[in-house]
């Protein structure tokens, strides 16, 4: 019961007291920071593994699922290769997705994992969470269990918009 307790207390100080900005990162990776490594020496070798050149840049996919999947989690894909002002890094984490078994990742649950969503956004029926610390969340039709997990870098928030320039013989307001 006491472990219990603590744990309730560890995630409900980390909710409430928040975390530092810094990249989303679940089950120990981080995009942007984790290697092929770490992944690696965290979950052992891929059910699957893809290399493909992307803008001439050599990328690898790898691909955990079934017994090789995190507890409930269907699918888990790393890609690896992220372009940055220090020059490309082909080993670091540039993308996690996970597709959640059904009943881990509830509407409610990402929001109280994750906050308020920075915006929210209907692809094809289905709803879409957006989250600038570098997370998108997609729902199954119904709204209320998520399908899909893309961790990435934060995105940076957009620049003010500024008003057009008065096109010459308009009136002035």
């Amino acid at each position: 019961m006491m472990r219990v307790l603590a744990g309730a207390l560890v995630l409900w100080s980390a909710l409430v007291l928040g975390a530092p900005a810094s990249a989303l990162d679940w089950g120990g990776i981080e995009p942007g920071v984790t290697t092929i490594e770490q992944v690696r020496a965290l979950y052992g070798a891929p059910s699957k593994e893809a290399r493909a050149k992307v803008e001439s840049y050599d990328t690898i996919q790898w691909v955990y699922e079934g017994a090789r999947a995190p507890g409930g989690i269907q699918r888990m894909t790393v890609d690896y290769g992220l372009l940055t002002p220090q020059g490309y890094k082909p080993a670091v984490v540039r993308v996690l997705r996970l597709e959640p078994k059904p009943k881990i990742f509830g509407r409610n649950t990402v929001v109280q994992g994750f906050g308020i969503p920075d915006g929210i956004s209907d692809q094809d029926g289905q709803d879409t969470f957006f989250y600038k610390l570098g997370l998108i969340v997609t729902f199954d039709k119904e709204g209320s269990e998520a399908v899909l997990l893309n961790f990435m870098l934060p995105q940076p928030d957009a620049p003010a918009s500024r008003p057009a320039p008065a096109r010459p013989g308009a009136p002035k307001r």
